[in-house]
């Protein structure tokens, strides 16, 4: 089956800028460039709640990890945390010189991250809603910033087209990746925590490993990349651009599989809910759609594949990037097997799910090995270079 639209939501007067599920697909939250936050209940019956507050346009919305809390950044250069529950006045964090683009809660609910126009990424704690610290090198307006699911990493995307990857702990920036030719205006964390997908102004979605830092995937589309979103299983990213469409990629494929045209306009934002049922988009034509997945439970259910980014996509050895073209309209083909019983059809899934497995850990190994082999070539120069210079010392000596 491919994904359906479920439900869709009017009540914004702007174009929406950010989407975000609770904890439980009951609720969404939408930020808005009409300056509120909006949230909708999945009940068909049951009313939306405007949250009013902010003295410009909201950017950026994302409900905290237990679901109590909702952040919000805005144009007015303030971060505020609501209730949920929607009972007493949000805090105001007076965060920023300029606009905030971006809010991120890290996994354990604890702190939060910001991105700005003032080119500065910055650290919050939660509970007792103080000013941690602030990374900055980008040279141009930080568009979004990300905890790893650790909480041990930042990634952040820039205006500068760089996206640059931090250890939270020496506030140093560790790596910069300077492919994209464009703004970038999405980056994320895959669930494994071992790569990040960034979408940019250049039309192209990009796939990370932070470990190696190198580019393992490429995808090609037809116009700016503005959100992308992992599925929990980390097996696919739904993107949302500039042509109105919503793009399911399959990254263990390394292909296009579904494109969705529901939006007027541009698509701005689009989001997997936590269990990955659902996914929220929302668009320039004021309106949040919320789709259903409606993958394949086998291509997901049976066994979660957090190595598979080590691997480069379809055998493309050497530069490990998947070429793609965005025209094609790709959709999986079921096979015929009305004469095999449902058991071994069973079998035959968790068999390949297992070999597959196998592969992904034999691909880390062999990553390591090779690490470790360069690191022995290093440890022998180093040897080598010692002897050399000690018989030299020992010559001068002698002589």
């Amino acid at each position: 089956e491919d994904p359906s639209l479920e439900r869709h939501f009017k009540g914004h007067r702007d174009a929406i800028t950010s989407v975000d599920f609770g904890l439980n697909k009951k609720q969404l939250v939408s930020g808005s460039m009409d300056s509120c936050l909006m949230i909708w209940s999945m009940k068909p019956q049951m009313r939306a709640y405007r949250l009013v507050g902010h003295k410009d346009a909201v950017l950026c919305v994302q409900f905290s990890p237990s679901g109590h809390l909702v952040a919000s950044g805005s144009r007015d250069k303030t971060v505020r945390l609501w209730m949920s529950n929607l009972k007493g006045e949000p805090t105001v964090f007076k965060a920023h010189t300029a606009t905030v683009r971006s809010v991120h809660f890290s996994s354990d609910g604890q702190s939060f991250v910001t991105a700005s126009d003032d080119k500065s990424v910055k650290v919050w704690t939660v509970q007792r809603q103080k000013f941690l610290f602030s990374l900055s090198q980008h040279i141009n307006w930080v568009r979004c910033a990300r905890f790893s699911p650790d909480g041990r990493l930042i990634v952040s995307a820039s205006d500068d087209k760089t996206v640059k990857v931090w250890d939270k702990t020496s506030r140093e920036c560790i790596h910069s990746f300077c492919e994209h030719g464009g703004f970038v205006n999405h980056v994320d964390f895959h669930p494994s925590g071992n790569c990040i997908a960034a979408g940019s102004t250049d039309s192209t979605v990009k796939v990370w490993d932070v470990r190696m830092n190198r580019l393992l995937q490429h995808y090609q589309g037809n116009s700016a990349v503005n959100s992308l979103s992992f599925h929990p299983s980390g097996n696919y990213l739904v993107t949302a651009s500039n042509d109105s469409t919503l793009k399911i990629l399959d990254l263990l494929e390394g292909r296009l599989l579904y494109t969705l045209h529901g939006h007027q306009g541009p698509a701005t934002c689009v989001v997997f809910s936590r269990d990955g049922d659902l996914f929220a988009s929302g668009g320039s034509d004021e309106q949040v759609m919320v789709w259903k997945t409606n993958f394949d439970t086998a291509d997901y259910g049976d066994v979660v594949k957090p190595q598979k980014c080590g691997s480069s996509v379809d055998g493309t050895h050497g530069t490990g990037q998947s070429e793609m073209d965005c025209d094609i309209h790709h959709k999986k083909t079921k096979t015929q097997d009305s004469g095999r019983t449902h058991h071994e059809k069973e079998e035959e899934t968790s068999l390949a799910n297992t070999l597959e497995h196998i592969m992904g850990q034999l691909d880390v190994l062999t990553q390591t090995v090779s690490i470790l082999e360069q690191r022995l070539t290093l440890t022998e120069d180093k040897l080598k270079e010692c002897l050399e210079n000690q018989q030299k010392i020992i010559q001068n000596k002698t002589n």
